[in-house]
């Protein structure tokens, strides 16, 4: 787990090469567990014993499943020739992940000439060359945006190739270790079940959006209007751009007016504030031993209960500073577990930001979202501190991809509530409280368009599923093209092929509908929990136990269940979504 944030956080390159190679030692002597053929057999022989079985915990009982389900992925369970062929495709797939991933990320170029010339000093210029690595969708140049999507988009062949043998790599493996397609083994174990559920999810969230999709694509539509552009119809290079202009024209939101009010060490009170509230624990900064840190800017926290005393350790890695990646996450260093000596081994985790650092006697000042982004980080890392799993296996995040999310996406919700707010949002220099005509500008600001925005979400989710499911011996391309007439609303561009840049289906294969699941549960949750009052300590104590406490240990809608003291349907879930996208949330005062 050190290794896994070493090769990506340290600033020197000989550590993170070194833990580059660590990961992949681990990752062989895990392969080679995974193909303990006496390891299987003793822990099917477990699974199969009544007796025996009877007599385990349901937790232990979910492990030796979850474990089960590793040894069946990789064949193990087959006789001797399926066996190798299972592991010949787990090798295959490695590599055929390694290289759509990569070739997803690369820049596609072509000659000088193609290009007008007006536009050409927006690109990267490399000789005779122009370099296009985006989408540049942001740019107000409509000429620039769409040259951009065309030629990034446009077709790689062997990546096609690489993309179509994937798919089929992954169904091969899926139906050879006993599955309908490779969905219906990566949705084992989650919240959606299977990928029947997830399909119905996205229809009907379709179904209920259609009105709301269609008046922000008719927004865009008289917005784009006034650029007086020669093509009247939105397309698909023009979504981000004319959202943002809509969204600027109704509220022209500027950042530097709201991050005075938002220091970093204001929003760490406001969280401490918080936790204090719901949960009954607070940050305590710890002195850190020689050599424990890899940058001087980190700051080490544990997290103390009022009663329990110390229930973990937090690293805050918050600040830019050169090679470090501009990427916002969550890191276990340490899972906890309960050890055999019956004392719980306390959990560590890093979160990674990426915030001005001070300067001067100016100190970090954040914008709106980077406020946003430090509540849903500090979410996760909440799930870790207050997972008391027996087996570090199933602790704090460690748990199925469509719950993970719930609990840094529930922070969100706090994160824009003004009485949440107004009790840390104070301006640093004079300590005038942050209005709430400025709170409330800005979660109008993040509805426009968002029916639109989420139909996107939809889009790829449903492309994912398409993908994962049974095959259907046409092109990705044809397949893209058709549900994107389904389930967008914006035409397919004759010659792009999105889905090569669609990088999520090597992470996220046949699980891309995760963050809109777990959306409409966070939803569910603050509506239900904590919109009457955010600061209930009986509704922080309820979350804690039915949601923070199991990891992946319980299943997860019996935990969605224990919160919301009911069981959610899927229409429940649509409702909570698109309540989100009308609803200003006020408490029901």
């Amino acid at each position: 787990m050190q290794a896994d944030f070493i090769k990506v956080a340290h600033p020197d390159a000989a550590f993170r090469e070194a833990a580059e190679r660590t990961c992949v030692d681990i990752g062989t002597v895990v392969e080679k567990l995974n193909t303990n053929v006496d390891l299987c057999q003793s822990l099917k022989n477990l699974l199969d014993n009544e007796a025996v079985l009877a007599t385990l915990d349901p937790v232990t009982r979910r492990v030796a499943e979850l474990f089960m389900l590793d040894f069946e992925i990789s064949g193990i369970h087959l006789d001797e020739s399926k066996r190798s062929k299972a592991v010949a495709l787990n090798v295959k797939l490695l590599d055929l992940n390694h290289e759509f991933l990569s070739g997803s990320q690369l820049p596609n170029a072509v000659e000088k000439q193609v290009l007008p010339e007006h536009i050409r000093h927006c690109f990267s210029i490399d000789g005779n060359r122009v370099q296009i690595g985006g989408l540049y969708a942001d740019s107000p140049n409509e000429l620039v945006r769409e040259a951009a999507y065309k030629i990034f988009l446009y077709p790689n062949a062997s990546l096609l190739v690489c993309l179509d043998e994937l798919l089929a790599c992954r169904h091969e493996l899926a139906t050879l270790v006993g599955y309908k397609s490779f969905s219906h083994r990566a949705l084992k174990g989650t919240m959606a079940k299977n990928p029947e559920t997830v399909m119905k999810f996205l229809k009907l969230l379709t179904e209920k959006l259609s009105d709301r999709t269609s008046k922000d694509f008719m927004m865009m539509k008289e917005m784009k209007k006034k650029t007086h552009s020669t093509n009247p119809e939105v397309m698909p290079w023009d979504h981000a751009y004319l959202s943002g202009a809509i969204r600027t024209e109704k509220f022209n939101i500027d950042p530097s007016v709201y991050s005075p009010y938002f220091s970093l060490g204001a929003c760490m009170e406001g969280l401490n504030h918080l936790f204090t509230q719901i949960l009954g624990v607070s940050f305590q900064t710890v002195q850190p031993k020689m050599g424990e840190l890899w940058s001087e800017d980190v700051r080490k926290l544990a997290l103390v209960h009022e009663t329990e005393g110390l229930l973990g350790y937090i690293y805050c890695d918050f600040f830019r500073r050169p090679d470090k990646p501009h990427q916002d996450c969550h890191f276990t260093i340490r899972g906890g577990r309960l050890r055999e000596d019956g004392v719980y081994q306390l959990p560590v985790v890093v979160l990674m930001l990426s915030l001005p650092p001070p300067s001067g006697k100016t100190p970090s000042l954040l914008t709106p979202s980077m406020v946003e982004n430090l509540f849903h980080e500090m979410g996760h890392a909440m799930h870790s501190m207050f997972g008391r799993t027996r087996y570090q296996h199933v602790t704090g995040t460690r748990c199925s991809t469509d719950f993970a999310e719930v609990p840094s996406v529930l922070m969100e919700y706090f994160a824009s509530d003004y009485r949440v707010v107004s009790q840390f949002a104070r301006h640093y220099q004079t300590g005038e409280p942050l209005p709430e005509s400025l709170v409330s500008r800005l979660c109008e600001s993040k509805r426009v368009c968002s029916a639109a925005d989420t139909q996107l979400q939809i889009f790829y989710a449903a492309l994912d599923q398409v993908y994962h499911g049974k095959p259907l011996y046409r092109s990705t391309t044809d397949i893209l093209r058709e549900m994107q007439e389904t389930f967008y609303g914006l035409p397919y561009v004759y010659d792009t092929a999105w889905q090569l840049r669609f990088s999520h289906l090597v992470g996220y294969g046949a699980k891309y509908y995760s963050y809109l699941m777990s959306r409409a549960v966070a939803s569910m949750v603050w509506r239900q929990c904590f919109l009457q009052d955010p600061f209930s300590r009986v509704m922080g104590e309820r979350y804690r136990r039915e949601m923070l406490a199991h990891g992946g240990s319980k299943e997860p809608m019996l935990m969605v269940q224990g919160m919301l003291q009911k069981a959610p349907t899927i229409e429940d879930f649509v409702d909570a979504l698109v309540l989100d996208l009308d609803a200003n949330l006020k408490p029901l005062v």
